[in-house]
């Protein structure tokens, strides 16, 4: 708005008046409420600035500001059949205010394009909103699946795990007591654990601890297990009668660390579904390099038990079971392979697993 009462108007034209200045505040004001009705506010401020040029001579603007910012917020948020109402609102109107003011083509060509441009630019921001939506909704479902995995090897180890103990330990306690009290450690170690990394992981899901005198206590973020705990892992899975061995080979430099926890989890859930449907008594684990140099960390599970059966939850190569299907998502997010098989000779059950190391 010009400001006629510090820089004075042209001496033909006639002085500012506060009528004038307080219905050119009308054109404004509805600007307050244009996010909750785009519509109406562009309605009242061509009809507030049509009065304004019919009924009063007022300083006037260069620009129709708060019609430009009003047809753009309409083309953002309203839908389709109110925005062609606004659209035939402005083309009536423009005309008309061009009639009103010089009635020269210069005009009508410029008004056209500021407010088509105004209209062009609020329906690009709404495309990038949609764009922007749609992939926040695209990573929720990733991290969503995530989770589920994360949640699923968590809890599907250690119970398992705890089943095998405690169907092992009425035999224990009548033949071996010693070995009855170790199989009841065993389960309290494994639940204690279990719970630990479900608390870790519920709270930064929570992003905050429990609360203390000084407030919220931030949440744990300790790294997701690795190689370095793979031995642990093994320990409590020979604990539950299995015999498991392993070779790994030395990896120089050191893996990154979320291959690590990638391989970590594809050979806890391979032990899992030996613990929970091979029926085996024997099961080998072997991490190591490709042949060609190192590009890739190979990870074989070979076990000595009923072999693959096609059968949901078998742990066979049939389609159902969310472990093995957890395994081959996690391979495949990062960037590797994951198939299963017999095992040599055609006896037993076998899961190989490719993870490319340019992570590095």
């Amino acid at each position: 708005m010009t400001m006629p009462f510090v820089v004075p108007r042209p001496p033909e034209l006639e002085p500012a008046t506060w009528p004038a200045y307080g219905l050119t505040t009308l054109t404004v004001l509805p600007l307050v409420w244009r996010r909750r009705a785009p519509l109406a506010v562009l309605l009242a401020i061509v009809a507030t600035s049509g009065l304004y040029r019919l009924a009063l001579e007022g300083p006037g603007q260069p620009l129709p500001y708060t019609g430009l910012l009003s047809l753009y917020t309409v083309a953002v948020l309203s839908p389709g059949p109110k925005r062609l109402a606004a659209a035939v609102v402005v083309t009536f109107a423009v005309p008309v205010s061009v009639w009103l003011n010089t009635q020269s083509a210069r005009e009508l060509t410029f008004s056209v394009f500021v407010f088509a441009a105004a209209y062009v630019f609020g329906r690009l921001t709404d495309a990038r909103r949609r764009t922007h939506r749609v992939e926040e909704e695209r990573a929720a479902a990733r991290e969503r699946a995530r989770i589920a995995r994360e949640m699923h090897d968590i809890l599907s180890h250690a119970v398992s795990l705890m089943i095998v103990q405690a169907e092992a330990g009425p035999l224990a306690v009548r033949k071996a007591p010693e070995r009855a009290e170790a199989a009841f450690d065993a389960i309290s170690a494994t639940g204690r654990e279990a719970m630990t990394q479900l608390r870790s992981m519920l709270g930064v899901l929570r992003d905050e601890g429990p609360a203390s005198a000084d407030g919220p206590v931030p949440a744990p973020r300790a790294p997701q297990p690795g190689l370095a705990e793979l031995p642990a892992l093994l320990d409590r899975v020979r604990d539950g009668g299995l015999d498991v061995t392993c070779t790994t080979a030395d990896f120089e430099p050191p893996l990154p660390r979320a291959t690590g926890a990638t391989a970590y989890r594809i050979v806890q859930e391979a032990l899992t579904n030996v613990v929970k449907h091979a029926g085996a008594s024997r099961v080998t684990v072997r991490l190591d390099h490709g042949p060609d140099g190192g590009d890739a960390l190979r990870i074989r599970v070979t076990d000595d038990g009923r072999g693959p059966r096609g059968e949901p939850g078998s742990g066979g190569t049939g389609t159902g079971g969310h472990g093995l299907l957890g395994i081959r998502e996690r391979a495949a997010a990062h960037g590797g392979t994951a198939t299963t098989g017999p095992g040599p000779d055609g006896r037993g059950f076998e899961l190989r697993a490719v993870l490319p190391l340019e992570a590095r």
